[in-house]
């Protein structure tokens, strides 16, 4: 039997929750997944899946030699890219999923470097701040904002973005400036409003040690950075945003005027995550090291 090709039949039923999943995976037939499966039940006597006409499953014995069979084919992908070298090894389709204003303001113009250092991987990038199920969905990482919530997940901090209060000059001309935290309660906002929660955020200040969680009345609420950020410059009201660069050139430009800037508003830490389970191949440990150290 061909014990290497078993175990990727394994790990890739495993994976994709199914043997169809993992034939078109694979680019092999049904048939020839179900035979490797069951060439290597057989080779270790146990029962590696639990079969209905729903589901897949592993049992208890699958999961324990599902463990170790990812950390072999690991070490041999390992061991492939070592001799092949990084870079050269660095090949084939990438596919990620972003949130729309990074991937516009901050991946999308430093994109041509990565291509330059990795010009075999074809990139396919999704944007939205929604849960994506990176197995199911056949995503290599994400970049998301915020804590990390799903601590299946590998997190490496990217950069922690500081956080501000803003409005546009018409509004502010029409309406004036808060002067303290509370002061929001009288004015109009633009709210975020959680993909992950569904809920509309809050404004979160802080000073000396003192915090303040302020309730806005919003006009909107966006759960989209770049559609927040866009009807705060149409003038909708008070918003909190990350300042990114992107930010910082409409400060410039006099499209937004900062406000409370005496009250610290926090910072949003930005990860990568990726799939434990998934062995981590050359393009996406490529990606991956290069966003952490190119410090966007």
């Amino acid at each position: 039997m061909d014990l290497f090709r078993s175990m990727l039949a394994f790990q890739a039923v495993a994976v994709h929750s199914g043997f169809t999943g993992a034939a078109h995976a694979l680019n092999v037939s049904n048939a020839t997944v179900t035979g490797l499966v069951q060439q290597l039940e057989g080779h270790w006597g146990v029962t590696l899946f639990h079969r209905t006409t729903r589901r897949v499953t592993l049992t208890n014995d699958g999961a324990a030699a599902l463990e170790r069979v990812e950390r072999l084919l690991q070490d041999v992908t390992d061991l492939g890219e070592g001799m092949r070298g990084a870079t050269r090894a660095a090949t084939g389709r990438l596919r990620v999923d972003v949130p729309a204003a990074f991937g516009r303001h901050i991946l999308a113009p430093a994109l041509p470097r990565f291509f330059a250092k990795f010009p075999g991987i074809q990139l396919e990038v999704g944007s939205s701040d929604r849960p994506v199920d990176l197995l199911r969905e056949s995503v290599d990482c994400v970049v998301r904002g915020g804590p990390v919530v799903d601590e299946t997940l590998v997190a490496r901090r990217l950069k922690n973005l500081p956080m501000i209060t803003c409005a546009a000059p018409a509004y502010i001309k029409k309406h004036g400036a808060p002067q303290t935290p509370d002061e929001c309660t009288h004015h109009k906002a633009v709210a975020f409003l959680s993909p992950l929660t569904g809920k509309v955020a809050t404004f979160d200040f802080e000073r000396n040690g003192v915090a303040r969680e302020v309730t806005v009345s919003h006009l909107a609420a966006c759960n989209d950075t770049d559609t927040l950020i866009a009807c705060g410059v149409a003038g909708l009201g008070l918003f909190q945003t990350p300042r990114s660069a992107y930010v910082n050139s409409l400060l410039r430009s006099k499209k937004l005027v900062r406000v409370l800037s005496d009250w610290d508003v926090g910072q949003l830490p930005i990860f990568v995550l990726y799939p434990p389970t998934r062995h981590l191949n050359a393009r996406v440990r490529a990606f991956v090291d290069w966003l952490v150290e190119s410090k966007l």
